[in-house]
């Protein structure tokens, strides 16, 4: 944190970002790792505690105004109607304080909606730089492998200090060998940026007030313009198309799993695990490969997730394991067990111990301490007691087709494999239900219900009404067997004694 709070922090969300060519989204509202990119920046920004803190908006304000509501409601949101430069977004921001009576007098620092890696590490740090040195500008620059395109950093030989910033298609060759680049985020001090912001014209191809025009205005009225490198250059990188939102997202995400990581959780497959940035991890908790854990979603030490699972806005608590399996909104109790290939919907609770097994889905399911729900079953609006198991097949059947409706199951209940369960519904404490009933009552404490038609065998049906078909043909022939079977057993009832039947005879008759 730095020692003296910035007067403001200023968000450039103006642009249009016509290379994400996307119809509905502004490019500062796409996502990564669960946030915007815009959402990235202010967050950093935020973290810097400065008096005041503004985004410019042009470009979808509607939607970005809305959106930034909700993310920063202290924020202050500038529209650019014109987006006629940075220096242009600057002063539309800082004249917009100034009509509050809230001009910032201290330092001023601007920053890219676009760059969602850079950290409040390195915000800081440029800010206490510009401090301790009293600059009128700094500027945060980065050293990286292929400056081609961006603008350079001329140091003045001897002090070190900023001379220029020159972009690439002016550079002479002696300046585009110079590996560090401007990333467009400076500190300013508030007044002289005021003032430099005044002396700034569209006398350039653009026809655009460019903001680092300001320097040279500030370095030729005798102030001092310095940079400060950061330490990792990728964090300056902005967002302009989705080929380059990918690699930000790539780039985030191994960030952040190397700090879970060398907070003692275990990723298995960083190249295949993803995890958003509001997610919490405790040591000792295991992701195996292809698992993504979205929002807010949090797992306890000594839980396993993966492989091949998503969960959002989950909780899995100490010792549960979760296979295969898509979980929203739901809380995976301790030592619970999840998969493979389970669907647990927004409202589902596991308590200790307790299973959803392999195609289960659940909805809305309170699931008890040590109830199973082993196989291919679907538990929608329910209550399930302690110790109960639900057999494979069982369907709570809770929509009536206008309304849905609530089942409870007791403790310790067995309800029996390919039930189905009628709500509304209860079944009683210690109760069972027949394998294929269909249960439309209440089911009294320690009762066996049994809701089935009793089977009727109509013998020939199939010879009847599908002859010629393969079915006929193996009736017919498991027929010819039967009756083969039963000749034999006849003769050999019918036929005279065998030579050991005599031999055994004999010897019983001499004794």
């Amino acid at each position: 944190m730095s020692p003296v709070r910035p007067a403001a922090v200023v968000v450039l969300a103006a642009g249009e970002g016509t290379r994400m060519k996307s119809a509905t989204t502004p490019k500062v509202l796409h996502t990564l790792a669960g946030r915007s990119l815009v959402g990235h920046v202010v967050e950093a920004s935020r973290r810097l505690d400065p008096q005041e803190l503004v985004v410019v908006v042009g470009h979808g304000r509607d939607q970005v105004t809305a959106h930034l509501s909700e993310l920063d409601p202290a924020a202050v949101t500038v529209v650019q109607e014109q987006q006629n430069g940075t220096g242009h977004a600057v002063r539309v921001a800082v004249d917009a304080l100034a009509e509050q009576g809230r001009e910032p007098s201290g330092t001023v620092v601007v920053v890219c909606g676009d760059t969602p890696l850079l950290t409040t590490a390195t915000l800081a740090a440029l800010v206490d730089t510009h401090q301790a040195e009293g600059n009128a500008v700094t500027v945060l620059s980065a050293v990286v492998p292929d400056p081609t395109g961006y603008g350079r950093i001329v140091r003045v030989i001897g002090d070190n200090t900023v001379q220029q910033i020159v972009e690439h298609k002016d550079a002479s060759e002696a300046q585009r060998a110079i590996a560090e680049i401007n990333s467009g985020v400076y500190a300013f001090d508030g007044k002289l940026l005021r003032e430099a912001l005044g002396g700034l014209t569209t006398d350039n191809s653009q026809g655009e007030e460019y903001l680092t025009d300001t320097l040279t205005l500030l370095r030729e009225a005798g102030h001092r313009v310095a940079a400060v490198a950061a330490g990792d250059h990728r964090e300056i990188l902005g967002i302009n198309d989705r080929v380059q939102l990918a690699e930000a997202r790539r780039l985030f995400n191994e960030r952040t799993l190397e700090a879970w990581m060398r907070a003692g959780v275990t990723v298995v497959d960083p190249a295949t695990t993803w995890v958003d940035v509001d997610v919490t991890l405790e040591p000792d908790a295991v992701l195996l490969p292809n698992t993504q854990l979205h929002g807010r979603t949090s797992v306890a030490a000594g839980a396993e997730v993966g492989p091949n699972c998503t969960l959002r806005d989950t909780r899995v608590e100490a010792g549960a394991l979760v296979n295969n399996a898509t979980c929203e909104g739901a809380v995976i109790g301790p030592k619970a067990t999840v998969g493979p290939y389970t669907y647990l919907r927004p409202g589902t609770v596991l308590a200790a111990r307790a299973k959803a097994g392999g195609f289960v889905e659940m909805k809305n399911a309170q699931v008890g301490e040590g109830s199973k729900v082993p196989h291919l079953s679907y538990v929608g609006d329910a209550t399930i007691g302690e110790g109960a198991n639900i057999g494979a097949a069982t369907i709570f059947v809770n929509y009536d087709g206008v309304a849905k409706h609530h089942t409870t199951v007791g403790d310790h209940v067995r309800v029996g494999s390919d039930s189905m369960l009628v709500a509304p519904v209860t079944i009683g404490d210690g109760a069972y239900t027949a394998a294929g009933s269909v249960i439309t009552e209440d089911v009294p404490h320690g009762a066996m219900a049994v809701a089935r038609g009793r089977q009727r065998n109509i013998t020939g049906w199939v010879t009847r009404r599908r002859a010629g078909s393969p079915a006929a043909e193996a009736a017919a022939a498991a027929e010819r067997r039967t009756a083969q079977q039963g000749a034999a057993g006849d003769v050999q009832e019918t036929a005279g004694p065998t030579a050991g039947q005599v031999e055994a005879s004999n010897k019983e008759t001499d004794q």
